[in-house]
Protein backbone atom coordinates (compact mmCIF):
# COMPACT_ATOMS: atom_id res chain seq x y z
CA UNK A 1 0.00 0.00 0.00
CA UNK A 2 2.84 2.38 0.86
CA UNK A 3 4.36 1.83 -2.61
CA UNK A 4 1.00 2.59 -4.22
CA UNK A 5 0.75 5.88 -2.32
CA UNK A 6 4.31 6.83 -3.27
CA UNK A 7 3.67 5.97 -6.93
CA UNK A 8 0.40 7.94 -6.97
CA UNK A 9 2.07 10.96 -5.34
CA UNK A 10 4.95 10.84 -7.84
CA UNK A 11 2.48 10.65 -10.75
CA UNK A 12 0.53 13.64 -9.45
CA UNK A 13 3.70 15.68 -8.96
CA UNK A 14 4.92 14.94 -12.46
CA UNK A 15 1.50 15.83 -13.90
CA UNK A 16 1.40 19.14 -12.01
CA UNK A 17 4.93 19.98 -13.17
CA UNK A 18 3.99 19.13 -16.74
CA UNK A 19 0.85 21.24 -16.45
CA UNK A 20 2.92 24.24 -15.39
CA UNK A 21 5.51 23.82 -18.13
CA UNK A 22 4.40 25.00 -21.53
CA UNK A 23 6.28 25.95 -24.66
CA UNK A 24 5.74 27.67 -27.96
CA UNK A 25 7.76 27.30 -31.18
CA UNK A 26 8.53 29.83 -33.89
CA UNK A 27 10.99 28.63 -36.50
CA UNK A 28 14.24 27.82 -34.69
CA UNK A 29 13.07 29.50 -31.47
CA UNK A 30 11.53 27.62 -28.54
CA UNK A 31 9.82 29.81 -25.96
CA UNK A 32 9.56 27.89 -22.71
CA UNK A 33 7.22 28.55 -19.82
CA UNK A 34 6.15 32.20 -20.06
CA UNK A 35 4.99 33.11 -16.56
CA UNK A 36 4.47 35.90 -14.08
CA UNK A 37 3.84 35.98 -10.37
CA UNK A 38 0.62 37.00 -8.66
CA UNK A 39 0.71 40.68 -7.67
CA UNK A 40 -0.64 42.74 -4.82
CA UNK A 41 -3.98 44.48 -5.34
CA UNK A 42 -2.20 47.86 -5.44
CA UNK A 43 0.54 46.81 -7.89
CA UNK A 44 0.97 49.04 -10.90
CA UNK A 45 3.36 46.66 -12.71
CA UNK A 46 4.10 42.98 -13.10
CA UNK A 47 7.17 41.20 -14.45
CA UNK A 48 7.04 38.48 -17.09
CA UNK A 49 9.59 35.68 -17.33
CA UNK A 50 10.45 32.93 -19.83
CA UNK A 51 13.28 31.13 -21.59
CA UNK A 52 14.07 31.39 -25.29
CA UNK A 53 16.20 28.67 -26.87
CA UNK A 54 17.58 29.34 -30.32
CA UNK A 55 18.08 25.90 -31.92
CA UNK A 56 19.28 27.41 -35.19
CA UNK A 57 22.61 28.71 -36.40
CA UNK A 58 21.53 32.34 -36.82
CA UNK A 59 21.19 34.79 -33.94
CA UNK A 60 17.91 36.61 -33.35
CA UNK A 61 16.71 39.36 -31.05
CA UNK A 62 13.57 39.80 -28.96
CA UNK A 63 12.63 43.36 -29.89
CA UNK A 64 9.23 43.81 -28.28
CA UNK A 65 6.14 42.45 -26.60
CA UNK A 66 2.53 43.40 -27.25
CA UNK A 67 -0.21 42.84 -24.66
CA UNK A 68 -3.41 44.51 -23.51
CA UNK A 69 -1.79 46.94 -21.06
CA UNK A 70 -1.11 50.67 -21.36
CA UNK A 71 2.61 49.93 -21.76
CA UNK A 72 4.72 46.78 -22.16
CA UNK A 73 8.52 46.97 -22.35
CA UNK A 74 11.62 44.82 -22.22
CA UNK A 75 13.69 45.60 -19.12
CA UNK A 76 16.86 44.59 -17.38
CA UNK A 77 17.76 45.01 -13.73
CA UNK A 78 21.06 46.59 -12.80
CA UNK A 79 22.44 46.86 -9.31
CA UNK A 80 24.65 49.79 -8.34
CA UNK A 81 25.74 50.56 -4.80
CA UNK A 82 23.28 47.99 -3.45
CA UNK A 83 20.30 49.54 -5.22
CA UNK A 84 18.49 47.62 -7.97
CA UNK A 85 17.15 49.70 -10.85
CA UNK A 86 15.05 48.58 -13.77
CA UNK A 87 16.06 49.93 -17.13
CA UNK A 88 14.34 49.74 -20.50
CA UNK A 89 16.25 47.85 -23.22
CA UNK A 90 15.52 48.01 -26.92
CA UNK A 91 16.24 44.31 -27.52
CA UNK A 92 17.44 41.09 -25.93
CA UNK A 93 20.00 39.12 -27.93
CA UNK A 94 19.20 35.44 -28.58
CA UNK A 95 22.50 33.93 -29.81
CA UNK A 96 22.44 30.90 -32.11
CA UNK A 97 22.53 27.60 -30.24
CA UNK A 98 21.94 29.21 -26.84
CA UNK A 99 19.20 29.68 -24.25
CA UNK A 100 18.45 33.10 -22.80
CA UNK A 101 16.47 33.36 -19.55
CA UNK A 102 14.25 36.26 -18.65
CA UNK A 103 14.07 35.96 -14.87
CA UNK A 104 13.73 38.00 -11.67
CA UNK A 105 16.78 40.20 -11.16
CA UNK A 106 17.72 40.15 -14.87
CA UNK A 107 16.01 40.61 -18.21
CA UNK A 108 12.21 40.57 -18.01
CA UNK A 109 9.01 41.77 -19.63
CA UNK A 110 7.44 44.69 -17.77
CA UNK A 111 3.63 44.87 -17.89
CA UNK A 112 2.75 48.44 -16.84
CA UNK A 113 -0.54 50.01 -15.89
CA UNK A 114 -2.30 47.19 -14.03
CA UNK A 115 -4.67 49.85 -12.69
CA UNK A 116 -6.08 47.96 -9.71
CA UNK A 117 -6.47 44.69 -11.66
CA UNK A 118 -3.80 42.46 -10.07
CA UNK A 119 -2.43 39.27 -11.58
CA UNK A 120 -4.16 36.37 -9.82
CA UNK A 121 -2.94 32.77 -9.55
CA UNK A 122 -4.38 30.68 -12.37
CA UNK A 123 -4.95 33.65 -14.66
CA UNK A 124 -3.43 33.60 -18.15
CA UNK A 125 -2.02 36.76 -19.72
CA UNK A 126 -2.01 36.70 -23.54
CA UNK A 127 0.90 38.46 -25.21
CA UNK A 128 2.73 38.56 -28.52
CA UNK A 129 6.52 38.26 -28.57
CA UNK A 130 8.21 40.11 -31.45
CA UNK A 131 11.52 38.79 -32.78
CA UNK A 132 13.65 40.67 -35.27
CA UNK A 133 14.11 37.71 -37.66
CA UNK A 134 11.60 35.02 -36.68
CA UNK A 135 8.64 37.41 -36.49
CA UNK A 136 5.76 37.33 -34.02
CA UNK A 137 4.29 34.57 -31.86
CA UNK A 138 1.32 34.62 -29.50
CA UNK A 139 2.04 33.14 -26.06
CA UNK A 140 0.28 32.83 -22.70
CA UNK A 141 1.96 33.93 -19.48
CA UNK A 142 0.68 31.73 -16.64
CA UNK A 143 0.19 33.59 -13.37
CA UNK A 144 1.79 31.48 -10.65
CA UNK A 145 1.97 31.79 -6.91
CA UNK A 146 5.18 33.20 -5.57
CA UNK A 147 6.93 30.42 -3.66
CA UNK A 148 9.09 30.80 -0.58
CA UNK A 149 12.18 30.69 -2.83
CA UNK A 150 10.76 33.37 -5.15
CA UNK A 151 10.47 36.27 -2.73
CA UNK A 152 11.85 38.86 -5.14
CA UNK A 153 9.74 41.04 -7.37
CA UNK A 154 10.55 41.80 -11.01
CA UNK A 155 13.08 44.41 -9.92
CA UNK A 156 15.02 42.08 -7.63
CA UNK A 157 13.64 43.57 -4.43
CA UNK A 158 12.65 41.25 -1.61
CA UNK A 159 8.91 40.86 -1.18
CA UNK A 160 7.03 40.31 2.08
CA UNK A 161 3.94 38.18 2.51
Amino acid sequence: MKNLIIAATAALLSMSTAALAHEFKLGDLVINHPMTFNTAATAKTGGGYLEVTNTGDTADRLIGVKADFPKVELHTTEEKDGVARMMHVDAIEIPAGETVSLEPGGFHVMFMGLGGDPFEVGEKIPATLIFENAGEIEVMFNVEERTHEDKTDHSGHTMSN
